[in-house]
């Protein structure tokens, strides 16, 4: 058994109803999970294996990622460039990426995913989903899901990300394909399905076959949901129940309506329309009519090469409507709501034990200083994985 103590927190933010946000704190970790919330001094009472000082820091829950492509080799530099030239978005980049990430050894696709989770947890994120999707065969989508199973246990099987070259005018053939065997490949190793619904990907019919076939198979359900213009993902998601309908770029009426009469939540991926130059959802409508919504990501290749959710915050605070309050809450508590878990997202007692200490008075910080890395300690599972140069935890003997 081994215990954690912060103490003299200036501010901390738990997203619990009951204990709500604290100013003069302290937290306590047992092994994994938070054990105590008290006033700052009281931790110093606590037979700690190791205590650290906060000096005043704000300390918010670890941010949940509940949207990530992190299993690929290769980059598209060269498409971002011509994308802020004047290209235009499409979906159909997305097979240089299945290129370079078949010709990968498993070692290099491992080492690349574990470089990209290590720098999520130097930006707070404590916890991640982790989808395929640059495979699309059943040999390569059974790796990447494998592969995505070692930094994460919301493994998504994303086979219907796009219909690779050799299926081009079979795409029906291709969904019988990821619905057959390599559903029956990837299950074992994941507990999400997900798919594309957006032209160029999969219509409407051939996205409500992979979502009940991953059913079938007792996945959770997902989908990318009008990421480049109005579509039938939302209502589509919302029919079927799905976790997290995701993108929520181009929200009609209609489907604010069926988001906020569902249990689905929104989950908005700004980084994505920072990089595509689409227009940012409007948030504060979907929020004001009462969706669950959520802010996450989407590192990957081609759209979202980022792992800063500190980014995706400034970006939905300033461009997308939302309160500073309002935008960590979804990329925290919102983000664990995605993935439907209760032990992530928030510091009540009982959570996993997943904390970030910020060089800084208040969250306001991560819009108020855009760019600046703030990010002064992150804990997972109770334990301090990284820490800023200078900034160190203290253990009762030091």
């Amino acid at each position: 058994m081994s215990t954690l103590a912060i103490d003299n927190i200036g501010l901390l933010v738990t997203h619990d109803p009951e204990l709500g946000t604290r100013r003069d704190a302290a937290l306590v970790f047992e092994d994994e999970r938070v054990i105590a919330v008290t006033r700052a001094g009281a931790g110093a009472g606590v037979d700690a294996d190791e205590r650290i000082d906060a000096g005043g820091r704000c300390v918010i829950p670890g941010f949940v990622d509940s949207h990530t492509h992190l299993v690929f080799a290769g980059e598209r530099g060269d498409e971002f460039a011509a994308r802020m030239a004047g290209a235009p978005y499409a979906a159909s980049g997305i097979r240089t990426t299945v290129e370079a990430t078949r010709a990968a050894s498993s070692e290099q696709l491992r080492a690349l995913a574990q470089a990209r989770r290590d720098e999520a947890l130097r930006a707070g994120i404590t916890h991640v989903e982790v989808k395929s999707g640059y495979g699309l065969d059943v040999e390569h989508e059974q790796r990447s899901c494998s592969v995505a199973g070692q930094l994460t246990d919301d493994v998504t099987f994303l086979g219907a990300h796009v219909v690779p070259a050799q299926y081009a005018d079979r795409a029906d053939d291709y969904v019988a394909l990821v619905c057959g065997d390599m559903l029956a490949a990837c299950a074992p190793h994941a507990r999400w399905i997900d798919v594309f619904c957006e032209r160029g990907a999969f219509d409407a019919d051939q996205s409500r076959a992979v979502l009940q076939a991953g059913r079938a198979a007792d996945l959770g359900l997902r989908i990318h949901a009008n990421q480049l213009g109005p579509g039938p993902g939302v209502q589509l998601g919302v029919d079927l129940g799905v976790a997290s309908a995701d993108h929520c770029t181009y929200l009609s009426d209609a489907d604010v309506d069926a988001l906020a009469g569902s249990d689905t939540v929104a989950t908005f991926l700004p980084a994505t329309d920072f990089s595509t130059r689409e227009p940012y959802p409007d948030a504060r409508r979907a929020i004001d009519a009462g969706v669950r919504v959520a802010i996450a990501t989407n590192c990957n290749p081609g759209s979202s090469y980022t792992t800063s959710m500190a980014f995706c915050i400034a970006l939905a605070v300033r461009d997308m409507r939302m309160t500073v309050d309002e935008a960590l809450a979804a990329a925290t508590l919102g983000g664990a709501r995605a993935l439907r878990r209760d032990d992530v997202g928030h510091l009540g007692v009982g959570a996993r034990a997943d904390a970030v200490l910020l060089d800084a008075p208040s969250p306001a910080h991560l819009v108020y200083r855009p760019g600046v890395p703030l990010v002064a300690m992150t804990i997972a599972r109770g334990r301090p994985v990284w820490a800023a140069a200078g900034f160190a935890a203290h253990t009762p003997d030091g």
